[in-house]
């Protein structure tokens, strides 16, 4: 009862933004040792220094990357992005099948009505359902 009585709301606010700007912290490092690790130009040893400046000096390191790297990242960034919509894409793809136009599935109603398969009704039926999906 008596702590609760000592911590204000002021207090509760503070403690709030502190939470945040820690999360904030840590999500920086996290993206910037990841970019770290993804970047294909960087050396082992120049990768290897860039962790040591970053975890020694963590501040200034992360800003200094920042600043000459921060281009870097965000074309890092956009690769992966596109690579994984390109995945995506051809995925879809694959799940959906070779999709044919309309203009292909009528003749291909067609062929089928002229050989005898369908009947007038069914054709009728087949056709609205490709002209009207």
């Amino acid at each position: 009862m008596l702590v609760a009585s000592e911590f204000g709301t002021g207090q509760v606010l503070w403690s709030m933004i502190w939470f945040t700007m820690f999360f904030i912290w840590i999500w920086i490092l996290i993206s910037v040792f990841s970019d770290i690790f993804r970047s294909h130009d960087l050396s082992g040893w120049s990768k290897a220094l860039w962790c040591v400046f970053v975890i020694f000096l963590p501040y200034l390191g992360v800003f200094v990357y920042l600043i000459a790297r921060g281009q870097k990242m965000h074309e890092h960034a956009l690769e992966a992005a596109k690579a994984q919509d390109e995945m995506m894409r051809t995925y879809v793809q694959q799940a959906a099948g070779s999709a044919a136009s309309p203009a292909e599935e009528l003749q291909k109603l067609a062929d089928l009505k002229a050989s005898g398969v369908l009947s007038d009704e069914e054709f009728a039926s087949m056709k609205a359902k490709v002209l009207n999906p």
